[in-house]
């Protein structure tokens, strides 16, 4: 019930005080129990001054600072709670899934919460919510807005050694060997100098050999060394656990690994080789404003890539993207996806068509298949077997398609073989 107007409730304290005093007297009068009656006096006096006390501000505050986890897959938080009231009843929800109630001192002591993370991508590390406790108990304040911190858990990448490269390699400078003249590549042809080539390049061997007239020149020339554009695309339209039977049911905590779970890892994976190998990379996310980086290269762009790619989530209803992100000319694009919806496949064949090399990334994890009843296996079969389909569509196309396992290293080099 309400006790006064600034919002403070009864607590058990003043409930047990007055159901007492009232029990109390009422068994005194049936058995002409002077005593009896008397021993429910105290709580009869208790309550009453309770019930007239004047209102003070019960009023809590909680503040929730994340600190940086001594384990890894767990997430720390300390969670503090200032106010005037006696004390404060915290209720906390760890990760959505686990709930704990304690009454704790307002007094801004730190409590830490510790919650161990199933997957990574945005988690809501801890959700709480207070009211102050005042008058020994009896009385509860107004409950305080909830609170929660949102942390953004990274996933861990595989070490890839080597990605595909696109046949047409723009770039001046980098690792790889290029189709353009210049310099530090390997040999090209042997050329009639002209103006602007070096002394130095002059293969006197070749001028003596074959030279046509008295005065000719011959320079040996070389393939230029260039560098890469990757551009990874992830398609957050869906997040399909490794467990069929929670598909649908939002059930993360059953679920096993998800599609986004494998998405996370295999951007990052491919983010860091191509950094670590001095190409430049791009993030785009296909959704209607989803986030895009531009192609860049080095460590502090890799860090703004990692930071996005822990960030991303899966999608809300409107997902389907309005037009095609841009990329650099002679990309090799990355598209994740599970390919249920065409969405993914459709912009995959676009950038193929255009003349990029595609590698269509399957992050559908391996499925577990047990709880199905038998209509739900057929509807199953159907979906797969529409996805085989998209599937051999981009084969047919030119696309390369991967499945993002466990031996995705052995996977990536074998792709890079075929440099089309």
């Amino acid at each position: 019930m309400t006790v006064d107007p600034a919002g403070r409730r009864a607590g058990p304290g003043l409930v047990l005080g007055f159901v007492g005093a009232v029990a109390l007297a009422a068994l005194g009068l049936i058995g002409s129990r002077p005593d009896i009656v008397a021993m429910g006096l105290p709580l009869a006096i208790l309550t009453a001054a309770t019930m007239f006390r004047r209102p003070n501000d019960d009023a809590v505050a909680i503040e929730l600072t994340p600190v940086p986890a001594a384990e890894e897959g767990t997430v720390h938080t300390t969670v503090a709670v200032t106010g005037d009231a006696e004390a404060a009843e915290l209720v906390i929800v760890q990760s959505g899934r686990r709930t704990r109630r304690l009454l704790v001192p307002v007094n801004g002591a730190e409590i830490v919460s510790i919650s161990r993370t199933l997957h990574s991508g945005p988690v809501t590390a801890v959700k709480a919510s207070a009211r102050g406790v005042s008058a020994d108990a009896t009385l509860l304040g107004r409950a305080a807005p909830p609170v929660q911190v949102v942390r953004n858990i990274a996933a861990i990448g595989q070490p890839l050694p080597q990605l595909p490269l696109s046949p047409r390699l723009a770039g001046l400078h980098g690792n790889h060997e290029g189709r353009r003249q210049g310099q530090g590549g390997d040999f090209r042809d042997i050329h009639q100098f002209v103006p602007g080539d070096e002394l130095r390049r002059v293969d006197w061997r070749a001028t003596a050999r074959m030279a046509r007239r008295p005065g000719d020149l011959l320079v040996r020339r070389t393939n230029t060394l260039s560098d890469a554009s990757v551009v990874v695309a992830m398609d957050t339209a869906d997040e399909l656990g490794a467990v069929v039977a929670t598909w649908g049911s939002g059930d993360l905590e059953r679920s096993g690994v998800t599609s986004l779970d494998l998405a996370r890892q295999a951007a990052r994976s491919i983010a860091a080789a191509a950094v670590d190998a001095g190409d430049r990379i791009a993030l785009h996310v296909l959704v209607h404003g989803g986030r895009s980086i531009r192609s860049g290269a080095g460590a502090r762009h890799l860090a703004r890539i990692d930071a996005a790619i822990a960030a991303t989530g899966q999608a809300g209803e409107d997902v389907r993207f309005r037009r095609t992100p841009p990329v650099p000319h002679g990309s090799v694009i990355f598209v994740l996806s599970t390919f249920f919806d065409g969405a993914a496949s459709d912009i995959a064949l676009t950038w193929r068509a255009s003349g990029h090399r595609v590698i269509a990334v399957d992050i559908l994890p391996e499925l577990d298949r047990t709880r199905l009843s038998t209509e739900q296996q057929v509807a199953l079969r159907t979906v797969l077997a529409e996805r085989e389909d998209v599937l051999h569509d981009l084969r047919g196309a030119g696309v390369d398609t991967v499945a993002w396992r466990d031996d995705a290293a052995a996977v990536m080099r074998e792709t890079a073989r075929s440099r089309r």
